[in-house]
């Protein structure tokens, strides 16, 4: 981030030596707004009091009488602030403002310190002071001071300063400081850039100062080359505005930390506000004042945005100085603002708009942290210590428990293949346990055991393929060639080959006698009958019992696994084989069955009516139940929305009427705010709507989880009826006479288990062995 120059140094994109950044959340507190009162003869006392704490003005103006006895206009105003400096010195305005920022930094906190009023009101006095006298120096060379003396107290720390001048004049940048020889003309303008650390100015010069002195002179080089005018109201007025910024770098010489802390003061002397009628700016000078009054507004509207807790947008990149000043207006800060009014009654509406700001800026919080970063470099080396260490605390344990030598650096090559070697040996049984050194080697066996599972793998699927053959079903010259061999089939089947239910599929090899071949079709066709009739009256039949349908691919052994079809073909021969009965108990009498199937949404009405009544009925009772929570459910959200509604609405009138109080001023009576019996009211509203709501949210919740449940019977009645329709309309539509008996009530088959194209493929196929079977008798 910086140059390794000791003069001059130039902030860039680039981060050289700060690798890493931490920053510890810090507790969110209040922006601390004080006032300065410039000391006149003219001092206006009927119209501006101090309070007895001075830490509160009360501004009073007397109504217009010529615009009559009705008038409206706001005449009394208070604003709250925490402290009010008059006809305080320098060195009391320093304690009170700027010492413990200061402080803080050298802590790790960053600061910022803002001067802000009107024209002449004594802005750059208070920042920077005099060269006359010593005693009326500013804020900014105290500043400087208080670091340097700190530093000298601090010997067991490494502390390093550098600084910055930065003037905005007219919307552009300029370095104060680039007239130095050891800086250079810049080549490129400066730019304001963001990064996770923060907000900085690329082409900024940052300079390293060792000692008080260096920093004074530049100091005094960087005032030298700001812009100034002169008109009615101020013969010397700063028509721009500056930031010196102090940064801070603090390493610990006693300890070898990698972590150290960094921090930043921001001296920010804004230009004054100007009324043109007043202070007759033409020219060069006026276009100045149009640039400091816009930016002042845009200063006011970012102000005004951190204030409001509602807002996620705060127009930072409108101008330059609110772009610049991110960090310090609502950030990572300790911010203090100074604004500097006069007490005069001929400047009393510029004083009333500079107060309004104070109060404004009272509003916004920050959130200050120690800014912690870390040395990649020392890093390192102090986790190489940290492993030195390690390793000889490891070397002690291993010397007091009797262990011999034991090596903690990485495994090489040949230490991994004698592990591999003892993982094989223990596998196979030849080696009763291994002996565990370190974690290294644990972890190096459990990766070895994966590496010999993973060999083994490869050689049963090696294995596996020397034996197999897969065959895609469309290659038909495949096909062919299996066919040929007498491996398969012309329907697909593999011959020989058990289907893993109790009886083959296939027939023998083409090159058995014809004899053999009739014998063994009509074998298997028999086996088959009596196999199905004994399986469906012992168990339940699933639905891939009665799937007769090949896959795509087809696993093809080889011929010598002949003699093991042989030897199966020679248990289903021998098998007994039982006849199927042909006559069946007759059922009781029903309606007649019609030729055709009456449509589904008809038969389904007589279903409810008849068989289904119960469970449509139950099926009913629970929809009508559910409809009836989602109706209360629907009127309880009406009724949360409009709640909702009433309380925004609520909070839109008590935050203006909290605006209002704070623009105008608040006023305390014992330490308590006193507050109008409008807003007092709409706070007694709002908690009784905060209260409704919560009691109509919990209802809302409960008749959520009502009507979940309800849902969820409901969905479960709609399935149970349907799959009783279902089963119900195949047993009486479709399911043949003869074989719903089986289906009947304490039969082996559960209605409904079995679907129903399956039971026809079934019922059809063993009418056909019937057949076979009474023609082979005759």
């Amino acid at each position: 981030m910086y140059d390794t120059s000791p003069c001059h140094l130039m902030m860039t994109t680039e981060s050289c030596t700060v690798l890493f950044f931490l920053a510890r959340m810090g507790t969110r507190k209040k922006v601390h707004a004080f006032v300065r009162v410039k000391p006149t003869d003219d001092f206006a006392h009927e119209m501006i009091k101090y309070g007895d704490d001075n830490k509160s003005i009360d501004i009073h103006i007397k109504k217009d009488l010529q615009k009559g006895v009705v008038n409206n206009k706001q005449t009394d105003w208070s604003f709250k602030l925490d402290g009010v400096l008059h006809n305080a010195s320098q060195d009391l305005v320093y304690e009170t403002v700027a010492k413990d920022v200061v402080a803080q930094a050298l802590d790790g906190y960053n600061g910022t310190i803002m001067c802000y009023g009107q024209t002449g009101a004594g802005k750059t006095y208070t920042m920077t002071g005099t060269t006359e006298n010593y005693k009326h120096r500013g804020i900014l060379p105290r500043a400087l001071q208080q670091v340097f003396r700190m530093i000298e107290e601090r010997p067991t720390h490494a502390i390093t300063v550098r600084v910055s001048y930065l003037e905005i004049y007219n919307e552009s940048l300029f370095d104060l400081l680039s007239t130095l020889p050891c800086v250079g003309p810049s080549v490129t303008p400066m730019t304001i850039v963001e990064n996770p650390q923060g907000v900085f100015i690329k082409g900024l010069s940052v300079h390293l100062t060792s000692q008080e002195e260096d920093a004074f002179s530049l100091l005094f080089e960087g005032e030298t080359n700001r812009i100034i005018a002169s008109h009615t109201m101020n013969k010397n007025s700063s028509r721009s505005h500056c930031i010196f910024t102090i940064y801070v770098e603090a390493h610990s010489r006693t300890l070898s930390d990698e972590k150290y802390i960094t921090s930043k003061i921001n001296l920010v002397d804004l230009a004054g506000s100007e009324r043109l009628k007043k202070s007759g700016s033409e020219g060069r000078v006026l276009k100045e004042a149009t640039y400091i009054n816009k930016s002042l507004s845009f200063l006011e509207q970012a102000i005004i945005a951190l204030g409001d807790q509602k807002r996620d947008h705060i127009p930072f990149r409108q101008c330059k100085l609110t772009h610049a000043l991110k960090d310090s207006l609502g950030g990572n800060c300790n911010m203090v603002l100074l604004t500097n009014i006069y007490g005069e009654a001929s400047q009393l509406e510029e004083t009333l708009s500079s107060l309004r700001f104070a109060s404004r800026m009272k509003l916004v919080t920050t959130e200050p942290a120690i800014n912690e970063k870390y040395d990649a470099e020392r890093m390192v080396k102090n986790l190489e210590k940290e492993l030195a260490l390690l390793k000889q605390e490891l070397a002690i344990h291993d010397s007091l428990a009797n262990r011999t030598l034991v090596n903690y650096d990485p495994m090489d090559e040949i230490q991994i293949a004698e592990i591999n070697s003892q993982v094989r040996r223990y596998l196979e049984g030849t080696l009763d346990e291994i002996d565990i050194i370190n974690l290294r080697q644990i972890q190096e066996v459990f990766n070895q055991f994966r590496v010999v599972l993973s060999q083994q793998e490869q050689e049963v699927e090696l294995t596996l393929r020397r034996k197999y053959t897969l065959i895609d079903k469309n290659d038909f010259a495949a096909i062919s060639a299996v066919q040929k061999a007498g491996l398969m089939d012309v329907d697909g089947h593999l011959v020989g080959e058990p289907d893993g239910q109790g009886f083959g599929l296939g027939v023998t090899p083409f090159s058995a006698k014809p004899g053999k071949k009739a014998k063994s079709k009509k074998m298997f066709k028999e086996q088959l009958s009596t196999s199905a009739r004994k399986e469906g009256a012992s168990s339940p039949v699933g639905g891939k019992d009665l799937d007769f349908s090949t896959s795509k691919t087809q696993l093809t052994p080889s011929s010598k696994e002949g003699d093991v079809k042989d030897m199966l073909m020679r248990d289903r021969e021998t098998s007994s084989t039982e006849p199927l009965p042909l006559d069946s108990p007759k059922e009781e009498l029903r309606p007649p069955r019609p030729s055709t199937p009456p449509p589904k949404p008809v038969a389904f009405e007589d279903f409810k009516n008849e068989r289904g009544s119960e469970i449509n009925r139950i099926f009913k009772e629970n929809k009508s139940i559910l409809n009836e929570r989602r109706k209360r459910a629907s009127e309880t959200t009406q009724r949360i929305n409009a709640i909702k509604r009433e309380m925004d609405m609520t909070k839109e009138a008590l935050n203006f009427q909290k605006s209002l109080r704070e623009k105008q001023g608040e006023y305390e009576n014992k330490g308590l705010m006193i507050i109008d019996e409008e807003e007092f009211l709409l706070i007694l509203k709002l908690k009784d709507l905060k209260k409704q709501y919560r009691t109509e949210y919990q209802d809302l919740r409960d008749l959520k989880a009502e009507i979940q449940y309800c849902q969820h019977l409901v969905d479960q009645c709609r399935h149970r009826l349907l799959m009783e329709f279902d089963i119900w309309y195949n047993e009486s539509f479709f399911i043949p006479e003869d074989i719903q008996v089986s289906l009947k009530p304490g039969s082996s088959i559960r209605p409904g288990m079995v679907p129903i194209s399956r039971i026809v493929s079934l019922h059809n196929y063993l009418k056909t062995m019937m057949g076979f079977q009474q023609a082979h008798r005759k």
